[in-house]
């Protein structure tokens, strides 16, 4: 096993010149980055962009076919290499959760936490049970619950024996909206808490904004950016970027728009039809036709279709 020194203070994950295919044409080429120890990273992209693959990686899930991956000074190596797959210091939480299905949710919490100190093991499950929100859920078998119930298990499991490293594939996809906001502001600072790397794959712009210290973008197989969420998200760039953050348009010869920094006003250059309006809550987003190409701004009332209006850019 390689070596590649770093400060250990400082670096601990490092991606160099990662390659990888399942086939002929490669799913992710020459990648190259670092995150720093507690450090919070999302990997965004299209479906199909490798963020799955990335995080399967990272975990020593598969062989690499170019490139090395290290966390601290520890080469990161596949199956060819390791009997078992995977790392004491890394926890992998994969879309389909490898649960023990006739057993309680305080034993798949538990499972690989040692039975020597039985005290410590259920101070230890009852502290995680209450993080995911699954306190009152500790006896029932894992079976009789629902997939996004299991998802919550699935996250305790992990965390259960403090890794170094947490990878996090979609962590609140199965978690319906009325727990979901809740849940991730706790499990993150948790994490944070615990100084634990997170790399989270994600398509929901809600588990990045608010949490993430980076995001690494994957697009055609490669990264086209990784920057702050701030910077990403004031200039977005590229329309994939735009899109992730929030409905946008693309006006001649201003750019990428987003639709909450057009306002309609008495006078301007630029006059749009209106096509629907959408009720968002809080705001209406309209939907309108400039110069025969469909774009997008937020109102704060419905608008009549086929009305005529003007609008300026506030940045």
């Amino acid at each position: 096993m390689s070596e590649f020194f770093l400060p250990y203070f400082c670096i601990m994950l490092h991606v160099k010149n990662l390659t990888f295919a399942y086939t002929s044409k490669p799913v992710l080429k020459n990648l190259n980055f670092s995150i720093e120890k507690g450090e919070h990273v999302s990997i965004i992209g299209a479906s199909g962009s490798g963020k799955s693959t990335l995080l399967k990686l990272i975990y020593g899930e598969h062989d690499l076919n170019k490139g090395q991956i290290f966390w601290n000074k520890t080469e990161i190596l596949g199956p060819k290499y390791n009997l078992v797959i995977g790392y004491d210091f890394i926890k992998y939480v994969a879309q389909e959760f490898d649960l023990m299905p006739f057993t309680s949710v305080s034993e798949n919490v538990g499972q690989f936490l040692s039975n020597f100190f039985p005290e410590e093991k259920e101070e230890r499950i009852s502290e995680l049970l209450d993080v995911v929100e699954l306190t009152d859920f500790a006896k029932i078998k894992v079976k009789l619950l629902s997939g996004g119930q299991k998802q919550r298990v699935a996250l305790a499991r992990a965390l259960a024996k403090d890794p170094e490293l947490i990878l996090l594939d979609e962590p609140f996809s199965h978690i319906d909206n009325f727990k979901k906001h809740h849940l991730r502001r706790r499990l993150f600072k948790y994490l944070k808490q615990k100084k634990i790397t997170c790399v989270v794959a994600t398509h929901d712009k809600e588990d990045v904004l608010g949490y993430s210290d980076n995001i690494i973008v994957l697009n055609d197989s490669k990264i086209i950016a990784n920057k702050t969420p701030e910077t990403l998200y004031e200039n977005p760039r590229q329309s994939l970027i735009a899109a992730f953050f929030g409905e946008y348009s693309t006006l001649e010869p201003y750019g990428i728009v987003y639709a909450h920094q057009l306002k309609v006003v008495g006078n301007s250059d630029i006059e749009v039809v209106i096509s629907n309006s959408y009720f968002k809550g809080n705001y209406y987003l309209i939907e309108a036709e400039l110069n025969g190409e469909t774009m997008f701004f937020n109102h704060n009332s419905k608008l009549e279709n086929q009305s005529k209006v003007f609008l300026e850019i506030f940045r």
